[in-house]
C-alpha cells in the first residue's frame, strides 16, 4: 500500500483576502445583454445580495467568469444520489433518508471513496428573474476523480439554478479513486451565471453555432491547426510520443487519504501509474479505471468567451471525458497570441474495455458569449494553476521523480 510522504509539512497559509459587500445599487451591471456574467458582474451580485453567505466571500473565489463555492459546516452520508423533485426542498428529501451527519468544522472529515455525501454550501442565491446559474466541478476536483453535482430545492436536474432561484445550494460529493479530507470552506465546485435581457427571456440555447466558432477561429486561432466542428469544436486525444514519454496517468487504487486543501503535499508516484507512449499510439481503457490524458490540440479561450468540454457523440464510444470541463476566458493565451495549453481529460470507461487511439475524437468544446468583458483573465491571478499546461495532474501532486 502506498503511503503519504512524511517530508511534506502542513503549510501555513496567509489569511484569505475577503471581498466585503457594499450598499451600492450597481443597477448598470444588470442592464446586461444575453450571456455569461464576468467577474465584476458576479461581484456586483454579491454587493446586491443576489449571492448570500454567512461570512464574507474571499477575493480568490471570484474567477474570470465563475464563482468558487465553499462547503459549509456539515455534510451527510447518504445511501444513494437523489434529486428532490419539484415538490420538495433538498433538506426535506434529505431528512426522509435518515442521513448520518458529519461535521466539517475544524480539521474537517474524511470522505470515503465509493460513498455518496450531501453537503450544504456556504453560499445561497436570491437571483433576479433574468438570471440563472450553471455549475461544474473545479479543475482540481475533476483531476482527483471526485464526482460532484450541484443540487437546488425543487430540482429535477443537477448542476442548474433556474431563473430567479431563491434558496440554498447543496453539493453531492462522491470520491471515486481516492478518499479525501475536506473541511468547512473547501472549494470543490464553481458556478457561473447567465443573464437574459427582456428580448431573450424565452431563449435557452447559449452556445455559439459551428459557423460562429469558425469565424472566431479565423479572427484569432482557438486551437493550433485546423478545426473540426460538430456542434462544438472537436477535440482529440494525444497518445503518441517518443519512447518512454508519458502520455497519461492511471489512478492507483487503495492510496492514502488526500487532503484537498494541501497543494503540493503528495508524491505523484504514490497515487498514479504513468502511461508511456506505444509505437501504435493505442491505449485500452479498463472498465471503471480512472485516467488523466491530454488533448492533442493546444487551445486558447478568447477574452469575450468561455468554454465547456461536452461529451462526444455516445455512438463513438462509451467513455466520459468531461468531469471538470469549464474554461474561463483567457485560458491558454500564449505570450505570442497563439494557443498554449492543452485540455486535460479526466477519462473513465464504462462497462467494457475500450480501445482508443492517438487522434481519436473524445470531446467537443462548446463556447458561450460573455455579457461584457471580464476585468481579469485566466492566468492573471495566483489561482490560475493550469495556465499553459500540457499533460498535468492536479495541483496536489509533486512531479514524478526521475530515475
Amino acid at each position: 500500500m502506498s503511503s503519504e510522504p512524511k517530508t511534506a509539512p502542513r503549510r501555513r497559509h496567509a489569511p484569505p483576502k475577503l471581498f466585503v459587500g457594499s450598499d451600492l445599487a450597481d443597477d448598470a451591471y444588470f442592464d446586461a445583454p444575453f450571456g455569461l456574467f464576468s467577474r465584476q458582474k458576479i461581484k456586483a451580485m454579491w454587493r446586491r445580495k443576489l449571492i448570500v453567505a454567512g461570512r464574507s466571500i474571499e477575493e480568490a473565489q471570484f474567477q474570470p467568469a465563475s464563482l468558487d463555492l465553499r462547503l459549509g459546516k456539515e455534510a451527510y452520508r447518504v445511501r444513494a444520489s437523489f434529486l428532490p423533485g419539484r415538490r420538495r426542498t433538498v433538506k426535506e428529501h434529505l431528512d426522509s433518508l435518515s442521513p448520518e451527519p458529519i461535521s466539517l468544522a475544524g480539521d474537517g472529515a474524511v470522505l470515503e471513496k465509493g460513498i455518496v455525501y450531501i453537503a450544504r454550501l456556504a453560499e445561497s442565491l436570491a437571483l433576479l428573474p433574468s438570471l440563472s446559474g450553471a455549475a461544474n466541478p473545479k479543475s482540481s476536483t475533476g483531476r482527483l476523480d471526485i464526482f460532484t453535482r450541484l443540487i437546488v430545492d425543487r430540482a429535477e436536474a443537477f448542476d442548474e439554478a433556474p431563473l430567479g432561484y431563491h434558496g440554498d445550494l447543496w453539493l453531492e460529493i462522491s470520491p471515486r479513486s481516492f478518499s479525501v479530507r475536506v473541511r468547512e470552506g473547501t472549494k470543490l465546485n464553481q458556478i457561473r451565471f447567465r443573464s437574459r435581457s427582456s428580448q431573450h427571456m424565452d431563449k435557452f440555447k447559449f452556445t455559439l453555432s459551428d459557423d460562429e466558432i469558425k469565424k472566431e477561429h479565423a479572427r484569432r486561432p482557438l486551437v493550433d491547426g485546423d478545426i473540426v466542428v460538430r456542434e462544438g469544436l472537436v477535440t482529440r486525444v494525444a497518445l503518441s510520443g517518443e519512447a518512454k514519454e508519458i502520455v497519461g496517468y492511471r489512478a492507483i487504487k487503495n492510496g492514502n487519504v488526500i487532503d484537498v486543501d494541501r497543494p503540493g503535499g503528495y508524491a505523484a508516484e504514490d497515487f498514479w501509474e504513468p502511461i508511456h507512449a506505444r509505437a501504435d499510439g493505442r491505449l485500452i481503457l479498463d472498465p471503471e479505471e480512472f485516467y488523466i490524458l491530454a488533448s492533442r490540440e493546444k487551445l486558447q479561450i478568447p477574452a469575450h468567451l468561455a468554454a465547456e468540454m461536452a461529451p462526444i457523440d455516445p455512438a463513438i464510444g462509451e467513455f466520459r471525458v468531461h468531469y471538470a470541463g469549464f474554461f474561463d476566458p483567457g485560458f491558454g493565451h500564449g505570450p505570442d497570441g497563439l494557443p498554449s495549453a492543452r485540455a486535460v481529460l479526466e477519462v473513465r470507461s464504462r462497462d467494457v474495455p475500450f480501445l482508443i487511439e492517438d487522434g481519436q475524437p473524445v470531446g467537443r468544446l462548446i463556447f458561450e458569449q460573455l455579457a461584457g468583458a471580464a476585468d481579469e483573465l485566466y492566468g492573471a491571478g495566483a489561482a490560475s494553476n493550469y495556465q499553459g499546461q500540457g499533460l498535468k495532474l492536479s495541483k496536489h501532486f509533486r512531479d514524478f521523480k526521475t530515475p
